[in-house]
């Protein structure tokens, strides 16, 4: 199963807040097997939004896109999946119900706050108001990361994909010199190979297989130096 995940929102793009959303919902994807494509960011706009949203759609297996959801003026992102889909906004009795349920009345809330794109399904905001939605393959989260987990909690089970298996092995070597030990690595062992340069390179090895992982890694470890450890 391949994934895109679409971050909604201006304050993203000027920095004002750090995307934890997207590190987390990579997190939980990756954790179920599923393999993240691309992490896009958005501003609040229709156009931008829904044009992101119909490519991912036509790509991907699934499209999760978390921000934007409520009744301010920029909370614009219910109106951009419905002109990706080419569906009307409308009142969506599900929800109101739900929120009814929760304790609020019709004067509480504005419309936006439970108009949704048609025919789609709502999903519940069991940490707040405003609820997300399903569009066929796509899945709307708010932006709020209480409310996005509690929400992909509620639907996690609907991402499957193949589990992989991580061993990381520390080198004390410069990248450059470990190029054709990765190549000979993925030639002797059907694995992936990432090298992260830090203190030391972290080698981080990937392979659906658990066993071979680890064979993968035993290998790179007698051919490679360690980093000294540090006296206690």
């Amino acid at each position: 199963m391949n994934a895109a995940i679409v971050t909604v929102g201006d304050e993203l793009l000027v920095g004002d807040t750090e995307n934890t959303n997207a590190t987390w919902l990579c997190r939980r994807l990756s954790d179920r097997g599923v393999r993240v494509r691309r992490v896009t960011v958005v501003p609040d706009e229709v156009g931008e939004i829904a044009r992101v949203v119909n490519e991912y759609h036509a790509e991907y297996d699934a499209t999760v896109v978390t921000g934007g959801l409520g009744p301010t003026h920029d909370d614009v992102t219910m109106d951009a999946i419905a002109a990706a889909f080419g569906r009307a906004v409308e009142a969506n009795e599900e929800a109101a119900a739900w929120l009814a349920e929760r304790g609020y009345s019709a004067d509480d809330l504005t419309a936006e706050t439970t108009h949704l794109p048609a025919g789609c399904r709502p999903l519940r905001n069991v940490e707040g108001v405003a609820p997300g939605a399903v569009v066929e393959s796509t899945y709307v989260l708010p932006g709020v990361p209480a409310e996005m987990k509690a929400m992909f909690e509620s639907v996690a089970d609907e991402f499957e994909g193949t589990p992989t298996h991580t061993v990381a092995v520390n080198v004390a070597e410069p990248e450059s010199t470990l190029l054709d030990r990765f190549t000979e690595l993925q030639e002797r062992f059907e694995v992936g190979v990432g090298s992260y340069p830090g203190e030391h390179v972290t080698v981080k090895i990937t392979a659906a297989d658990a066993a071979e992982a680890e064979r993968a890694a035993a290998w790179l470890r007698d051919r490679s130096t360690a980093p000294e450890r540090s006296e206690p």
